[in-house]
């Protein structure tokens, strides 16, 4: 994937940029079944404390990136409300952002610790990949500017043809 923006705005470290509450909307285009969807909400990158848990090796066997022992992180919490097909209902996600041996770069789980994908913005764009039983998620992740960046997940297999386009902007009333 090329990027979208030809303005790209390099973050040298993704934990420090990612830090403080968003402002979140998100499309979902169903494209096998033609419809759409949006959540509105925030997200809030949060400390972690450090990461030390005895016995996980940070990247070994599951993908991704070695992840700094001992350097913090951010808790990503997402909360809001998601409307599809007219009904809308409470929606809300929790992953982990975690420091990885490169500077500057993350390695990013979900709650139950398992490796979702990896995130280095030093460039300003990013494309990860992350395989889901037969479907593949391809995120496309780009900063846009100091308080706004957007990721575009393209999801596509057998149980799933989906776009995901989510924005963000920084609120400025709580960093």
């Amino acid at each position: 994937m090329q990027p979208t923006d030809t303005s790209l705005h390099p973050v040298p470290d993704a934990l420090l940029y990612l830090a403080g509450r968003w402002q979140v909307l998100r499309t979902a285009q169903d494209l096998a079944g033609g419809m759409d969807g949006t959540f509105t909400g925030t997200t809030d990158f949060s400390d972690l404390p450090p990461h030390d848990d005895e016995g996980d090796e940070g990247g070994g066997g599951d993908g991704g990136t070695e992840v700094d022992k001992g350097a913090g992180g951010l808790s990503h919490h997402e909360s809001g409300a998601f409307t599809w097909n007219g009904v809308t209902r409470p929606a809300e996600r929790t992953l982990r952002y975690l420091q990885a041996s490169a500077a500057g770069t993350v390695r990013v789980e979900f709650a139950h610790g398992g490796f979702f994908h990896d995130l280095d913005l030093r460039t300003g764009h990013y494309v990860a990949d992350h395989p889901c039983s037969l479907d593949m998620y391809r995120g496309e992740f780009t900063v846009l500017g100091p308080d706004r960046w957007r990721t575009v997940w393209r999801v596509a297999g057998p149980a799933k043809d989906l776009v995901l386009t989510t924005e963000y902007r920084r609120d400025r009333a709580r960093r």
